[in-house]
């Protein structure tokens, strides 16, 4: 692939703002980023410039979604895949965790194969315009049943190592984040057997008391899915796992900021408590991302989709239709520093999975995702290491 020197107004790395920046691009790496006076342009690079008013943003990292355009990950199919991964990189996606949903043992390490192949896939160097699938999130079945939300209350487990030794082993080596509830017997062995493998330990979709989430983040959980969502709710007296989550330093917080799942006024009182660097954002997305309202399927059972909302057959929230670039744009109308908006959608997720050095940061040697911003925020162009999208 040839040098491409880019050209911009400004470029959010996104820890540093640089005016009158130039991003030179080699192959699938950034291999220099800085002001256009200290950069050294190679001789025969090809050269973009972006239009005024335009911002250059490291692309977004997805490390909770199920499905986009029309298929969900768990169909474990090429084409599945390619469909999730090209809908949500033309939004400015361009690195995921494909996230299951608690489903039978049988189709759990069925998925979690396929998705492990499309994974090295990416790792063998075949570089598209779409987004790279990073690994697997592991979202059940170790949950509650009293707080399962939409998953199927037959296939959720009791935590049990040797259930989560097949679903690893199915894995491979991709297996990233475990998302359990941390009061279930068990749960705690879990938790360090999965830190034990190099997996982030999360709690999600969990009825656990202030002191059973204290006895799990000091067993190792160090992040907490879509919080909030399907969680005891605080109480003054008993802030259960929210008031373990809210004042935890070492605990990464997830939010789905879509309007829908968290008022605003949660928002804030998340961001006051957790700050920017300990905020995530996700989409939780499903295969009605990026399509017309409708019926579709997530994991083995249909959501419908009305006015871009998913509900199950008995109205509850199953996921939704959101991309990081609306959910930026929605922390950005709560009065968030654009700056630190990108911030929740591309390092902090990177740092969760200890990718930092090469994803959601535009500096040497990383790789070469960008999102460019008109003044609207809107995605203009996408570029996923090193190949332009659409």
């Amino acid at each position: 692939m040839p040098l491409i020197a880019i050209f911009a107004e400004r470029a959010l790395t996104p820890l540093e703002e640089i005016r009158d920046a130039v991003i030179v691009v080699d192959g699938a790496r950034i291999a220099a980023i800085g002001h256009r006076g200290e950069i050294a342009v190679p001789r025969g690079a090809q050269e973009f410039s972006a239009a005024a008013g335009v911002t250059v943003i490291p692309g977004f990292v997805d490390v909770h979604i199920h499905g986009a355009g029309g298929h969900d990950v768990m169909e474990g199919t090429e084409e599945a895949f390619d469909a999730v991964t090209a809908t949500v990189a033309r939004r400015g996606t361009t690195s995921i965790l494909a996230t299951t949903v608690t489903a039978s043992p049988e189709d759990t390490c069925r998925s979690v194969a396929a998705i492990a192949r499309a994974t090295k896939r990416g790792e063998a160097g075949l570089v598209d315009a779409r987004a790279e699938i990073l690994g697997v999130h592991f979202e059940g079945p170790f949950i509650s049943v009293a707080r399962r939300g939409v998953h199927p209350a037959e296939w959720i487990a009791a935590p049990a190592v040797g259930l989560l030794d097949r679903f690893v082993e199915a894995a491979e080596d991709t297996a990233r984040i475990l998302t359990l509830a941390p009061e279930l017997p068990g749960a705690l062995e879990l938790v360090r057997e999965a830190r034990r493998r190099g997996m982030v330990a999360a709690m999600g979709h969990t009825d656990a008391s202030y002191a059973e989430a204290e006895a799990a983040i000091a067993a190792g959980v160090r992040h907490a899915a879509h919080v909030y969502n399907a969680m005891r709710p605080f109480s003054h007296r008993e802030t259960g796992v929210l008031g373990a989550v809210l004042t935890a330093h070492n605990v990464t917080a997830e939010l789905i900021a879509d309007g829908v799942h968290v008022d605003d006024a949660a928002i804030r009182l998340l961001l006051a408590a957790k700050g920017v660097a300990r905020t995530v954002l996700v989409s939780d997305g499903t295969a009605a991302t990026g399509m017309p309202d409708g019926r579709y399927r997530l994991g083995s059972f249909e959501v419908n989709v009305t006015g871009g909302v998913c509900r199950n057959a008995e109205g509850k929230l199953a996921g939704s239709t959101l991309t990081l670039d609306r959910a930026v744009r929605h922390m950005v109308s709560l009065g968030v520093e654009l700056t630190d908006a990108v911030r929740m959608a591309t390092l902090n997720p990177a740092r969760v999975l200890g990718m930092e050095d090469r994803k959601g940061v535009l500096a040497a040697g990383a790789d070469a995702d960008l999102v460019l911003l008109d003044g609207h925020l809107d995605v203009t162009r996408v570029m996923t290491r090193g190949v332009w999208g659409e």
